[in-house]
């Protein structure tokens, strides 16, 4: 009777092994090799695991929104920080010592080429030109007399030269002393002293008229700097010379600028200097929003030791005079046309070296990050160039990953 029991405990151990430890073995057994339909719930059930796995990483992935955009060709142009500058700026200075007798002018003042800035006190100086030319009549009035002096003594030559050879014929023929013949040889000789005597003194007459016309020269120059005018159409920077001042040479005057036409000056880097060409077509916006146009009439060949930029000057018209001198201005010059992409500024971001760029979704919806240039800046959107000829581009979110991020994109409509 107690046999019964035993056998009992041991059937409950065995079944109670297989079923915790041999679990796979038993259900295998029971199920058959065979039997595919019996697998199949097994299977589904960890399909449905996997489903609910990714399920779970896709609910995980951040969420942006994504561009897809399309280079298109922009009309390009080479972006610059300048500012305007006068065509012409000079600074009128005296060139002689003398009392200021005209009354000043205000600075603003428009004067036109040779206007009067300043007028200085002649002083002695109308003295000096008088006498100066005093001495030229008289140098002049010494003319006739040495021309007459030496047609005497050219005459005296002749005369001399025909006595000689009268003188030397008869000798010959034994009909005139040796002594009258040197006598009439002697007499040649003195007659072309007396021509260089003469031509000595014609020469030293011109001297003296072209030392006297110096003179006459120099005092109306004198008297010429008395009036210091203005060497060209502009505005006065300064007020002229006040009344009553001495003025020395090199004294200033005043200041004057010229700002029809003006300058725009801009300082091109030389990575872009094979892109700008003297002619081009330029405009400009000022710091007061004001539109203008130009066009390059200068670029430098030398580039400055210190920055390795081209000097450029854009030349426009002022004829209002509206434009001043020395205000900032962002300058573009007209280039060829490039490929670009226009994308919100949202999109644009810095990478850990500082470069900028913006982040894209590849495929597998992984991020990447992608250097770009930015060509210009626009109310509506930046174009920037570096970029696939088609790409997705992050817009919303792109600070919040990272280059092999797997994300979660949501496509808006392109700009």
């Amino acid at each position: 009777m107690r046999l019964i029991p035993v056998l009992t405990a041991l059937l409950v151990t065995f079944a109670l092994y297989a079923i915790v430890f041999e679990r796979d073995a038993l259900l295998a057994f029971a199920r058959g090799s065979e039997s595919t339909e019996a697998a199949s719930p097994e299977a589904g059930e960890k399909t449905a695991a996997e489903s609910e796995a990714a399920s779970e990483t896709q609910e995980k992935r951040i969420r942006v929104v994504v561009q897809h955009s399309t280079a298109k060709t922009i009309d390009n142009a080479v972006i610059l920080r300048g500012e305007t500058a006068a065509v012409r700026e000079v600074e009128v200075r005296a060139e002689t010592a003398a009392t200021v007798i005209s009354e000043p002018l205000r600075k603003g003042t428009f004067v036109e080429a040779g206007d009067v800035l300043c007028e200085l006190d002649p002083g002695t100086r109308e003295a000096a030109l008088g006498e100066a030319r005093a001495r030229l009549k008289e140098a002049r009035a010494r003319v006739p007399e040495t021309d007459a002096r030496l047609e005497e003594a050219r005459a005296r030559l002749d005369e001399a030269m025909i006595n000689y050879r009268a003188s030397e014929k008869l000798s010959t023929e034994g009909y005139a002393s040796e002594t009258k013949l040197k006598s009439a040889r002697a007499s040649v000789r003195s007659a072309e002293a007396g021509i260089a005597s003469a031509t000595t003194a014609q020469e030293t007459t011109q001297a003296g008229i072209e030392s006297a016309a110096a003179a006459v020269a120099a005092a109306e120059r004198e008297i010429d700097r008395l009036t210091i005018k203005a060497p060209f159409a502009g505005v006065l920077e300064s007020d002229t010379a006040e009344l009553g001042s001495l003025m020395q040479a090199g004294s200033l005057c005043a200041s004057v600028i010229q700002l029809d036409p003006i300058k725009l000056v801009g300082y091109v880097p030389e990575t872009e200097v094979d892109r700008v060409s003297v002619g081009a077509q330029a405009g400009a916006e000022l710091i007061d929003g004001r539109q203008v146009t130009g066009k390059v009439t200068f670029l430098s060949r030398s580039a400055d030791p210190t920055t390795r930029t081209f000097l450029t000057e854009i030349t426009l018209p002022n004829e209002e005079l509206s434009i001043r001198d020395g205000q900032t201005a962002t300058i573009a010059i007209a280039a060829k046309g490039a490929k670009a992409h226009k994308l919100p500024q949202s999109a644009l971001t810095l990478n850990n070296d500082g470069q900028l760029g913006v982040r894209v979704v590849n495929e597998g919806d992984i991020v990447a990050f992608v250097p770009v240039k930015l060509l210009r800046d626009e109310t509506g959107g930046a174009w920037v160039s570096g970029l696939p000829e088609e790409t997705d581009v992050i817009t919303v979110g792109t600070d919040f990953v990272t280059d092999g991020v797997h994300v979660q994109p949501s496509f808006q409509e392109p700009l």
